[in-house]
């Protein structure tokens, strides 16, 4: 089981915390704690499709589940929306409910930061919440392999099959 990392909870933990305080007055569709993954769907879905934000998706709920066994309830659908929130929030207490939001999230943004870098999971969580905080996370790895290889090979086969002109 690859539990949430306690870096990956915090920063959940701080954009659900920040969604359900935009959302105390506006009534939403989604109940609170899990309006942070349909916020990043239409950004991750431009860059990978549906089908691609859905099985991100829907492995972060696997591992989620596993956490949180309340989340069974709920499915991934093909759009890449959750259903079943409604019925989940119905068997949980609040405190229940706000961890398995916070669970999936961070477990949607781990998945992210394995797949993109954790430099570019921040700069895609600071343009969609440009008020929330985010300058003190500190995560294990962050940079450690994301500039790996960048210049390395930098012009070493630029000339490579290219004729070379005579004097």
């Amino acid at each position: 089981m690859n539990r949430a990392t306690p870096q990956m909870r915090h920063f959940a933990k701080r954009l659900i915390v920040y969604e359900t305080n935009e959302n105390k007055s506006a009534k939403t569709q989604t109940p609170a704690a899990f309006p942070a993954p349909e916020k990043l769907r239409p950004r991750l879905a431009a860059l990978m499709g549906n089908g691609g934000f859905q099985a991100l998706l829907s492995r972060a709920l696997a591992l989620a589940s596993a956490e949180v066994p309340g989340l069974r309830v709920v499915h991934v659908k093909a759009d890449g929306t959750l259903e079943g929130l409604e019925e989940l929030h119905a068997q949980l207490g609040p405190d229940e409910f706000l961890e398995g939001g916070i669970v999936l999230l961070a477990q949607l943004l781990g998945l992210l930061a394995a797949f993109i870098g954790e430099n570019l999971t921040l700069r895609l969580a600071r343009e969609i919440w440009p008020k929330v905080p985010l300058d003190d996370l500190v995560f294990e790895n962050r940079g450690k392999y994301e500039n790996r290889g960048k210049y390395e090979n930098r012009g070493k086969y630029e000339n490579r099959g290219k004729y070379e002109k005579t004097k």
